[in-house]
């Protein structure tokens, strides 16, 4: 099974910027370099970006669906649904759309897999170009 992290992603520009800047995996760096760059205003409203709040669906369980937004490692609270873009689960979400499935290698070995269902929250889409 493939991670998201070996799939394309689509990031603005600032994103890339200062995801580069970050202390990160051998497999986050390949992502960010084969990445499609956008400007943040050209983003549409159902990508997953820096901030960007998500309701998933998880597919290895039937549990209702939940909420999470994605953060700067620093700003991490996994208990409030703040997840860091370098964890497992935040990096395989980052540059996906609505619709798409993020697949990550958890704790343990396990692999996780969840549907992106909508998102909640993106700051460019509420005119944050900057976030």
């Amino acid at each position: 099974m493939e991670t998201t992290l070996q799939r394309e992603r689509t990031l603005t520009h600032i994103d890339h910027v200062r995801l580069a800047r970050l202390p990160c995996s051998e497999a986050m760096q390949e992502m960010l370099a084969g990445s499609e760059l956008v400007a943040p205003r050209a983003v549409p409203p159902t990508l997953v970006t820096m901030r960007t709040q998500v309701l998933l669906r998880d597919l290895a369980w039937d549990a209702p669906p939940y909420e999470l937004t994605l953060c700067y490692p620093e700003d991490a609270d996994p208990s409030r649904g703040l997840i860091s873009v370098l964890s497992p689960v935040g990096s395989a979400l980052l540059g996906l759309q609505v619709g798409d499935t993020a697949r990550w290698h958890g704790p343990q070995g396990r692999w996780g897999e969840a549907r992106i269902l909508a998102v909640l929250f993106q700051p460019e889409a509420h005119g944050d170009f900057g976030a």
